[in-house]
């Protein structure tokens, strides 16, 4: 809900005097509609890795999917226009919907997040704080105005469509590759093992910790734990203290369990490499080429 109304006043802010109000209305009321249906009954946590691990993409060589992407997310950043923005957004939508075999549904829930903080943002870069009324539109707020001007949309649409690309690359990566391979490809890179430890042992807790949290409200629900706001203040209080509390210990736990397994540095695991073929290598040179070509367009 929230992500559905933040877009439609980005899209109203940004395009408010470069087509007509009828189309504009129009076209606002559908995003919204669309992010409304696509993310209701939303579940309380989402595994990226169980989907991960489910999609087709998975099959891709970990390697030239990783840095392809990386690539293309740098391309995206430093674009002299939006067009790649707009053109990996797209395909990046293909890609994990049509050849990743991932849901819609699931696919908006995941890139909800970092789009609502783009979209939070894209809102900053929009309005100016001035002393007089200016620009296409503006609002007066206890004597200042809000103003947008043609010179903030064209500045905020080539910036937010620069983060949109890298954010889908992203999103893309997360997705199709299992995080045991995407730290495999770090470890091949020679990233320093104490990072890619505590990358292994973080990313696990998070899920850990959130089915734990999941539980917790669900036993505070069922004894009435959130019946008027006063008592909402105190059982969120105590879920996160408790929260906190079990966190340590799992942790000394975990401390514990690795030195009886004399633990020294470099946690491994199995690691499945798959093959790099040649229809591999066409799309990502294909996407790499055409990115780039958009890039360049003045």
């Amino acid at each position: 809900m929230i992500t559905a109304i933040l877009t439609m006043a980005f899209i109203w802010c940004l395009f408010f005097g470069r087509m007509s109000q009828p189309f504009l209305i129009l076209l606002c009321g559908s995003l919204g509609a669309f992010l409304i249906y696509f993310s209701r009954n939303e579940p309380q946590f989402l595994s990226i890795d169980a989907l991960a691990q489910k999609s087709r993409l998975k099959e891709v060589n970990a390697p030239l999917k990783f840095w392809t992407l990386f690539i293309l997310m740098i391309i995206s950043v430093a674009s002299r226009n939006g067009a790649p923005g707009i053109f990996l957004m797209t395909a990046a939508l293909v890609f994990a919907v049509f050849a990743g075999g991932l849901s819609l549904r699931d696919y908006i829930r995941i890139i909800t997040l970092p789009v609502s903080f783009l979209l939070i943002g894209g809102l900053a870069l929009l309005f100016e704080v001035t002393s007089a009324p200016m620009g296409v539109l503006n609002f007066n707020v206890f004597g200042l105005w809000f103003c947008v001007s043609d010179m903030s949309q064209a500045q905020t649409a080539l910036v937010v469509s620069r983060a949109f690309g890298a954010v889908s690359c992203l999103t893309l990566l997360s997705v199709s590759t299992p995080m045991s391979e995407t730290i495999s490809v770090l470890r091949r890179a020679r990233c320093p093992e104490l990072i890619i430890d505590l990358m292994y042992l973080i990313y696990r807790y998070i899920f850990i910790l959130l089915s734990l949290h999941h539980d917790m409200r669900d036993a505070a629900k069922s004894r009435l734990g959130f019946r008027d706001y006063r008592t909402s203040l105190r059982t969120t209080g105590r879920i996160y203290s408790n929260l906190l509390t079990r966190s340590y210990q799992f942790a000394g736990k975990n401390f514990d369990a690795m030195e009886s397994r004399c633990y020294s540095a470099g946690i491994r695991f199995l690691e499945r490499r798959n093959k790099m073929t040649y229809i591999q290598i066409t799309v990502s040179a294909a996407m790499l080429l055409l990115t780039l070509c958009l890039s360049l367009t003045p």
